[in-house]
């Protein structure tokens, strides 16, 4: 697809994210984690951080909604982890992530699959004090390491069961030894079918109140949470996934409560997007709104 016409009046979201240059005082940090090898369905996963900042070329820095211009925060690209799927490439994760969290309000992983979710929380986290919040199709309590489990791997590294919300769980998604799992662990599961029920901010608060005092709350944002219709490059999407839009709403949400340090993106396999890039511009448009709450936190 074609680079959309310069324009100097009309500021694009691509230019508002720049290369980190040893700062301080970040409101947005974003950083790629190129996982896609221990997938358990084969992947391109790790083309998509850097198909994600393309797609930020397509929005402006303007949110007509709240009246906040992005140019007003500091944004900044702290590069990528290329080989994060060996024991040392998830140090580098680690290490990278703890450094975005650590100059900024909110730090953004760009996955990759959703096994960079462990590294990214577990690196910028004091996990026995700290929540998780998941929108997810599934509950990645499998056993061994691949996008599958992180967050039963989570809970071995010392996050509490008692500590993580899981929101948009699908029917037929799951076995019922790992949902049995999930109940045991006191885990909070708020199921697709629920979401029909409540606003996303009726969601939202529910999520945050369960989790209690915490001193700080990751979100996992897999993808695959959203109908199929609207995230073609997710493979596990499900047909009766959440909306577009109400992933927007949530990132939103999110990005504007204090709690939330850090987050990531996962589950997109930009290879395999339809034509209009439709997957990849919904995780653009992600980044945005989740700034857009960071712009609005009181």
């Amino acid at each position: 697809m074609t680079t959309p016409t310069e324009d100097s009046k009309w500021p694009r979201a691509a230019h508002w994210l720049k290369p980190f240059a040893d700062e301080a005082n970040i409101d947005v940090a974003v950083f790629g984690v190129c996982a896609s090898q221990t997938s358990i369905s084969p992947t391109g996963a790790h083309t998509t951080p850097d198909a994600i900042r393309g797609a930020l070329l397509r929005y402006s820095t303007y949110s007509w909604a709240h009246d906040v211009d992005l140019n007003d925060l500091v944004a900044r690209d702290f590069g990528n982890v290329f080989h994060p799927d060996s024991p040392q490439g998830e140090e580098e994760t680690k290490h990278l992530a703890k450094q975005a969290a650590s100059a900024s309000q909110l730090s953004i992983a760009l996955g990759g699959d959703n096994s960079v979710t462990f590294a990214a929380m577990a690196g910028s986290h004091e996990l026995s004090k700290s929540g998780l919040i998941t929108f997810d199709a599934h509950h990645d309590l499998r056993d061994g390491v691949s996008n599958g489990s992180p967050v039963r791997r989570l809970v071995e590294a010392g996050l509490r069961g008692t500590k993580i919300v899981q929101i948009g769980i699908h029917d037929f998604s799951n076995s019922p030894i790992y949902a049995r799992l999930a109940k045991e662990l006191g885990i909070l599961v708020i199921t697709r079918d629920q979401l029909r029920q409540q606003s996303p901010a009726q969601t939202w608060k529910q999520a945050v109140d369960f989790l209690g005092a915490v001193d700080a709350i990751h979100v996992d944002f897999d993808v695959d949470v959203c109908d199929r219709s609207v995230v073609p490059a997710c493979p596990a999407a499900a047909p009766g996934g959440i909306t577009a839009d109400e992933l927007r709403q949530y990132a939103f949400l999110a990005g504007q409560t204090k709690l939330v340090s850090t987050m990531d993106i996962t589950e997109i396999d930009a290879t395999i997007d339809s034509a209009d890039q439709r997957t990849v511009r919904l995780a653009a448009l992600l980044i945005l709104e989740a700034s857009t709450g960071v712009a609005l936190r009181k």
